[in-house]
């Protein structure tokens, strides 16, 4: 076992799994700290780092051929996800239709008729074809792709390097 290696992966592993903790924290914060409500693009965007976290942080623990293997699942999802919000990116500049069932939701369910009202007030719903925030002009779609192109690039290049 090359001690060398297996120190790389499990570094790779551990930087996955706190880059992916990450973006799903920043999403969860836009959610419930800011009221954007996510599209369901954009909870099929979240689902790779759902998964990289524990493969990420398998990779810490398992021996080195386990860790590249993890490491490799990871890196696949990864490209999904970056595919994933390349297509929800390009139905919001309106390249191509987004899905015909995609609009918001605000994740809640409020019990009374006042609570519902106070709820739409402070809740930003967002649509699929529609940025509901750009960041130095990218959406947050594309942000979610660039990402996880990112990331699934250094996880393949982790697992895949001799």
């Amino acid at each position: 076992m090359n001690t060398a290696a297996a120190l790389r992966l499990k570094t790779a592993g551990l930087w996955l799994a706190i880059a992916s903790a990450l973006t799903v924290g920043a999403a969860l914060v836009l959610q419930y700290g800011y009221g954007y409500a996510p599209c369901k693009l954009c909870l099929t965007e979240r689902l790779p780092y759902y998964a990289a976290i524990p493969l990420g942080l398998l990779a810490l623990f398992l021996p080195e051929r386990l860790a590249r293997i993890a490491l490799g699942l990871a890196a696949l999802g990864l490209l999904y996800g970056a595919g994933i919000g390349v297509y929800h990116a390009g139905a919001e500049w309106g390249f191509w239709p987004g899905p015909a069932d995609c609009g918001g939701g605000t994740g809640t369910n409020p019990g009374q008729v006042g609570d519902f009202l106070n709820a739409l007030q402070i809740t930003k719903v967002v649509d699929c074809s529609v940025a509901a925030l750009r960041v130095a002009g990218i959406s947050l779609a594309g942000w979610s792709a660039l990402v996880s192109a990112v990331l699934a690039s250094f996880a393949g290049t982790a697992a895949l390097r001799p």
